[in-house]
């Protein structure tokens, strides 16, 4: 790693409004990665890097300047392209300050493997905590996550409950009972039960729990996963969300 890349001084490393990262493969960005599972390595301005606001929690629990494809050390069994948190990053830069991602996505998991004392839940909140503990608060989890769940009518009957009680550890674990959390309304998954699933997310009823839709956001060739434009897309209504949801605290 170059060294302008490696944040070790207190100078260039500010206090973090940190945001947790989060789900399957739509989050951790598959845009720009081709049916040869080969990222075409092209970052839109909208996701470019920013060495002075915005940062990454890496695999080590060491932070970086943040870069795409973000969750090249985290989903690592898949190929990484882009995703929607450095447009998020960048369009709440202004606004927050120096921004702290923790990149904990991994594609292909379905709800109930995000269950308290599974590794990917554990990894999360071990996560979280570390990039609190080394000078930061942690802001909004950001969850994109239903494509895995949409299979079954017994996964169906099952997303909610497994959904409500992720967001409600979450919070416990993390000693923030209030902790705004911005899911994901699915743009794909097996069409049968896509809209049941959808349904459930946009019904969520939990205080500071909203919901911003990727239904109709451009998908690849695949017909799963959003292309790089659509990531860009998703990026910004999740940053809109954030802040429309930042004002009602004030």
């Amino acid at each position: 790693m170059e060294l302008s890349d490696s944040i070790q001084t207190n100078e260039a490393n500010p206090t973090k409004q940190i945001f947790i990262l989060s789900g399957q493969s739509n989050m951790a960005g598959r845009g720009g990665v081709d049916k040869n599972k080969h990222w075409d390595g092209v970052v839109p301005p909208e996701c470019a890097a920013d060495s002075c606001k915005i940062f990454r929690l890496n695999a080590h629990l060491s932070w970086e300047v943040a870069r795409e494809p973000l969750h090249h050390d985290i989903d690592t069994k898949k190929a990484c392209g882009v995703g929607p948190g450095m447009s998020f990053a960048n369009a709440v830069k202004d606004s927050a300050g120096a921004i702290g991602l923790v990149p904990c996505a991994v594609g292909g998991t379905a709800i109930k493997e995000w269950a308290r004392g599974g590794h990917l839940y554990d990894n999360m909140v071990k996560r979280a905590r570390a990039a609190a503990h080394s000078g930061g608060e942690v802001k909004a989890l950001l969850w994109y996550q239903g494509e895995s769940d949409t299979a079954s009518q017994h996964d169906v009957d099952c997303y909610k409950e497994n959904m409500e009680s992720l967001f409600h550890n979450v919070r416990a674990d993390l000693g923030l009972p209030s902790l705004p959390i911005i899911q994901v309304a699915i743009a794909s998954g097996d069409k049968k039960y896509l809209e049941k699933i959808r349904e459930i997310q946009k019904g969520i009823d939990i205080p500071n729990v909203v919901c911003v839709d990727a239904g109709g956001l451009q998908l690849k060739e695949d017909n799963l996963h959003l292309t790089t434009e659509a990531q860009v897309q998703l990026g910004h209504f999740l940053a809109q969300a954030y802040l429309a949801l930042s004002l009602t605290q004030d």
